[in-house]
């Protein structure tokens, strides 16, 4: 995986490499059909190509960075660890779109959910772990919009931790690069 995402990065920075410039200019066919994009440099941040990276957009499944990067805080901060058994609201077995297909009553392991996250976008497994880190999913989402606020991102609100539409639910390219940024400070996210 670490190896998929570190070639995706280079085929993306493949014309600033090629310049050899300190960034890519807008002018470059990047991102050509994108309503917004941003590339960063991961350790610092810096921005090596933007296009309209601030524009509030809807966030879809990229919400559940936020959800992984709580979740994740919440495993290094001994919160929760991933042996821990998760039993399965009935709200989290209600979730459309991608899932897991998890059953009300049923148990998972912390670990195993976050493979449901992470690798088929479960919106029951990121509730079912929304769910048991603040008790209720409308307090995780508080928990997302204050650490929203912590990081700087002001383009961005949350209405729920799965991505699914919402009216008032939305970021930006640039405020969910820094999201990914964060998120990778977690080496566990990689496994």
């Amino acid at each position: 995986m670490k190896k998929l995402i570190i070639f995706l990065l280079l085929l993306l920075c493949m014309p600033y490499v090629i310049k050899g410039a300190d960034t890519v200019s807008n002018e470059t066919a990047l991102a050509e059909n994108a309503k917004s994009a941003i590339l960063i440099e991961q350790s610092t941040g810096k921005v090596i190509f933007e296009k309209n990276s601030h524009e509030k957009i809807p966030p879809a499944s990229m919400t559940k960075m936020m959800s992984l990067l709580l979740i994740m805080e919440s495993i290094d901060n001994g919160k929760i660890k991933l042996s821990d058994k998760v039993v399965v609201s009935k709200n989290a077995s209600s979730m459309g779109g991608s899932q897991i297909l998890l059953e009300e009553g049923e148990e998972m392991s912390v670990d195993d959910l976050l493979k449901g996250i992470s690798i088929a976008s479960g919106n029951d497994a990121v509730v079912a772990l929304a769910e048991y880190i603040a008790g209720t999913e409308d307090n995780f989402v508080k928990l997302m919009n204050s650490k929203a606020r912590e990081l700087g991102l002001n383009d961005t609100k949350f209405e729920n931790c799965h991505g699914l539409d919402s009216e008032n639910h939305y970021s930006s390219a640039y405020d969910m690069a820094v999201i990914a940024k964060e998120l990778l400070n977690h080496k566990k996210i990689l496994e």
